[in-house]
C-alpha cells in the first residue's frame, strides 16, 4: 500500500454535526436525520480532498468497550446517544459508504482502538495517515507519519497547539493524564495531585521515576509518585 490513509472517528464527527442540526431542526426527526446525513457525507467528501487521501475508513464504536471490564465507571457521566440518532446509524453508515469511504464497526472495541492501531501500523511501515477527530486521546500518537485534523476548527493539530492547550509537551501527555486524570472519560488520576501540580512536576522532570526521587517535593507527593 502507498498513498495517504484517512481515518475518520465516525461518531465524533456525526454527533457534533447532529448536535447542531438537532438544535436548529424545525421539521420532523426524519427530515433532520436526512439533512444531517447529507452534511456528514459532504464533510467526508471535503476530508478526502483536504487530506488528499487515497484510502479512507470511517470507524464506529462497538456496542461495548472492553475497558468497562477493567473500570466500570469509564465514561459513566456521559449523556447517552440521542435515541433518534442511535436508531439512524445505519443511514449514516450508508451515507458515508456512498462517498467511497469504507465503514468499519467492530464488536467490542471503540473506534479509538481501531484507529490508533491502524495509524501506528501505518507509521511502522513509514506510511502516512490522517486521523480526523476532536478526541484528545489521539494526540499522543502525533508524529511525522500520523497527523490529527480537527474538522470543526478546520486545522491540523501541531505540537505547539498541544503545549498551549495542556501546558506540557505532546510527548508527556500520557504522564500528565496518568497524574491528573481524565475527566472527560471519568478516569481518576493520582489522588491529591491536581492539574497544576502535575504540570509543574512534568515540566521539571524527565519522567515520573525521577520526580519521585526529587527531594524538593514534599514527602507526601513523592510517596504518591512512588
Amino acid at each position: 500500500m502507498s498513498g495517504q490513509l484517512l481515518l475518520i472517528d465516525a461518531l465524533n464527527l456525526i454527533r457534533r454535526i447532529y448536535a447542531v442540526d438537532s438544535n436548529q431542526n424545525k421539521g420532523s426527526d426524519e427530515q433532520m436525520v436526512n439533512t444531517c446525513c447529507a452534511r456528514v457525507a459532504h464533510a467526508c467528501e471535503k476530508l478526502i480532498k483536504i487530506t488528499q487521501a487515497t484510502h479512507a475508513i470511517a470507524v464506529f464504536d462497538g456496542d461495548k468497550s472492553w475497558r468497562y471490564h477493567y473500570y466500570a465507571l469509564y465514561k459513566s457521566s456521559r449523556a447517552p446517544m440521542p435515541t433518534t440518532l442511535k436508531n439512524s446509524l445505519d443511514k449514516f453508515k450508508h451515507a458515508i459508504e456512498q462517498t467511497g469511504i469504507v465503514v468499519f464497526a467492530p464488536v467490542n472495541d471503540e473506534a479509538d482502538d481501531i484507529i490508533a492501531t491502524l495509524a501506528h501500523k501505518m507509521a511502522e511501515n513509514q506510511l502516512y495517515c490522517t486521523i480526523v477527530s476532536t478526541d484528545k486521546g489521539f494526540l499522543p500518537s502525533l508524529n511525522s507519519y500520523i497527523n490529527v485534523y480537527d474538522y470543526f476548527k478546520k486545522e491540523y493539530v501541531d505540537h505547539a497547539s498541544i503545549e498551549q492547550r495542556f501546558a506540557v509537551k505532546q510527548s508527556r501527555l500520557i504522564d500528565f493524564w496518568a497524574m491528573a486524570g481524565d475527566k472527560t472519560n471519568d478516569i481518576p488520576g493520582i489522588k491529591g495531585i491536581g492539574t497544576k501540580t502535575a504540570i509543574a512536576i512534568i515540566n521539571k522532570h524527565t519522567d515520573i521515576t525521577q520526580a519521585a526521587e526529587d527531594e524538593t517535593l514534599s514527602p507526601a507527593v513523592r510517596k504518591k509518585l512512588a
